[in-house]
C-alpha cells in the first residue's frame, strides 16, 4: 500500500460458510450465490495493523492475531489480505528469508510460533479466506545493507541489490532475482492452503525526485531487444506476473492471484485508453506495471485498484475511476475489487468529505450500479477496529445487512 503516495475458537473443521442465498444490504444485494468481496487489508510492515509492536511474547502476538480476524467477522467481513512478507522476510518458517524483524524486533529470530500457518487455520475456522499478501522486491525501509540479518540473500547477492530513495529494493531486471523472490514467496503456497496470493502496488518503487534507479548493467545486459528501458522494465514485470500465476497453478490449484495496484493505470492526457484523472503517479509508466493488460487478459484472477479518492476529487474521482475500471474488466474473466481508504475517514488532516461518515457508504452505492464490480477491500484493520467517525459502522449497516459468501 502506498496511501502516502496520492496503505479464540477451537481449531478443528472450518466454520460453515455464509449459504449460497446470503446477502448484502441495499443496493445491488451484495452476495448471492455469485458472492461478494468484503476483505480488509492487515499490514505489518512497520507494525501497522499487527502485531501492534515488535518483541511481543509468541501468546500475546497469537491474541492479537486473532483479535483481528474476530474484528472482521464482527464487520460481516469474508476476507483478510494478512502481509506475510513486508521487506524481502517472512512470517512463516521459510527456508529461503529470515524470519520478520516485526515479529521479535530482530530480523531472523523465531518468534517461537508460526504465524501464517495460525492465521489460515484460525481464519477459516471462522468462515474467513485467509490471502496471503507479498511485496516481492522490497528489501528494507533503510538504505544500509549491514542491519539486514547476515543470512539475508541480500546480503549474500549484494549485486541483486538496488539502493533508492533512502531505501533498498531487490533489482526486478535480473532473471536470478525474479526466479528467487518467486520461489521464496511460492514457498508459502506449497506449505499452506491459503485461498488466494495477494501482491499490493509496489513493483519498481515510486518515482522518488532527483533519483534514478540504477539498473544500468541489468539493462545492458537484458534489454537490447527493447526499444527503450521502460519497455524492457515493464516486461520484466510482466515476467514476474505471468510466471507466478503458473507456479500458482502447479503448486496449488484452486488458490487465486491477485493484485492491488495504485488506482490510476494511466491518465487519458498520456494515453487515449486512460482514465479522464491528473494523478501525479501512472503505474504504467512510473511502476512499470500493465495493470490494465494483466485484467484485461487474463493474467491474474482478481484485480482491486487503489482507489484512496473521494467522490469529486477532481485529479482522480472514484466515479471516473469505478467506472474506467470496470470498463476495463468487462468481457474479462478478471474480478474486479474496490481498494478503499478506510484510513481517511475522520483523519485530521482530510478534507471535510472525509469528516462524513457516509463519504464511504457512498461508494459502495455508486460501485453497486457496475455489475463489474464484486466487492471492496478496506485498508486497513487498524481502522476496521477503531472506526473513529463511524465511517465502517455506516458501511455495514447500509450494505451488510447479512453475511455473504466471498467470491469463487
Amino acid at each position: 500500500m502506498a496511501p502516502a503516495a496520492l496503505a479464540t475458537v477451537p481449531r478443528a473443521s472450518a466454520a460453515p460458510r455464509p449459504g449460497p442465498g446470503a446477502s448484502g444490504g441495499p443496493g445491488r444485494g451484495g452476495g448471492g450465490a455469485a458472492g461478494e468481496m468484503r476483505g480488509m487489508w492487515v499490514a505489518s510492515v512497520t507494525n501497522r495493523d499487527w502485531p501492534s509492536r515488535p518483541g511481543l511474547s509468541a501468546a500475546r502476538q497469537r491474541a492479537e492475531l486473532t483479535a483481528v480476524l474476530d474484528t472482521a467477522v464482527r464487520a460481516r467481513l469474508n476476507t483478510v489480505i494478512l502481509q506475510v512478507r513486508p521487506t524481502a522476510d517472512a512470517l512463516w518458517p521459510s527456508p529461503h528469508e529470515p524470519w520478520s524483524g516485526y515479529l521479535t524486533g530482530t530480523q531472523g529470530a523465531d518468534p517461537g510460533w508460526d504465524p501464517l500457518g495460525t492465521a489460515v487455520e484460525e481464519a477459516h475456522a471462522r468462515g474467513l479466506e485467509l490471502h496471503a499478501w507479498f511485496n516481492p522486491y522490497r528489501v528494507a525501509l533503510h538504505a544500509d545493507p549491514a542491519r539486514l540479518a547476515p543470512s539475508h540473500p541480500a546480503r549474500r547477492n549484494p549485486d541483486w541489490v538496488v539502493r533508492y530513495g533512502g531505501k533498498l529494493y531487490y533489482n526486478p531486471g535480473l532473471p536470478q532475482v525474479r526466479a528467487f523472490v518467486r520461489e521464496a514467496m511460492l514457498d508459502a503456497v506449497r506449505r499452506y492452503p491459503v485461498d488466494a496470493v495477494h501482491f499490493d502496488d509496489y513493483f519498481y518503487p515510486y518515482p522518488v525526485a532527483g533519483q534514478t534507479f540504477d539498473d544500468d548493467l541489468a539493462y545492458d545486459t537484458y534489454g537490447g531487444a527493447f526499444p527503450d528501458r521502460a519497455a524492457w522494465r515493464r516486461d520484466n514485470v510482466d515476467r514476474l506476473v505471468r510466471d507466478m500465476a503458473a507456479g500458482i497453478r502447479a503448486i496449488r490449484p484452486g488458490t487465486r492471484f491477485g493484485i492491488s495496484p495504485f488506482g490510476v493505470w494511466r491518465n487519458a492526457e498520456t494515453d487515449a485508453r486512460g482514465s479522464a484523472t491528473r494523478a501525479g503517479v501512472q503505474t504504467y509508466d512510473d511502476l512499470h506495471a500493465d495493470t490494465r493488460r494483466w485484467a484485461r487478459e487474463n493474467w491474474i484472477d482478481y484485480i482491486c485498484p487503489q482507489l484512496y479518492w473521494h467522490i469529486g476529487f477532481a485529479p482522480a474521482d472514484y466515479a471516473e475511476l469505478v467506472r474506467w475500471w470496470a470498463d476495463v474488466v468487462r468481457g474479462s474473466g478478471t474480478r474486479l475489487y474496490a481498494g478503499e481508504a478506510l484510513y481517511k475517514a475522520g483523519g485530521p488532516a482530510q478534507p471535510a468529505v472525509w469528516q462524513d461518515p457516509a463519504e464511504l457508504s457512498r461508494h459502495l452505492t455508486l460501485a453497486g450500479t457496475y455489475p463489474q464490480v464484486r466487492g471492496h477491500v478496506f485498508f486497513a484493520a487498524r481502522e476496521v477496529s477503531a472506526d473513529p467517525i463511524g465511517a465502517m459502522a455506516r458501511v455495514v449497516a447500509d450494505h451488510y445487512g447479512r453475511s455473504a459468501n466471498p467470491p469463487r
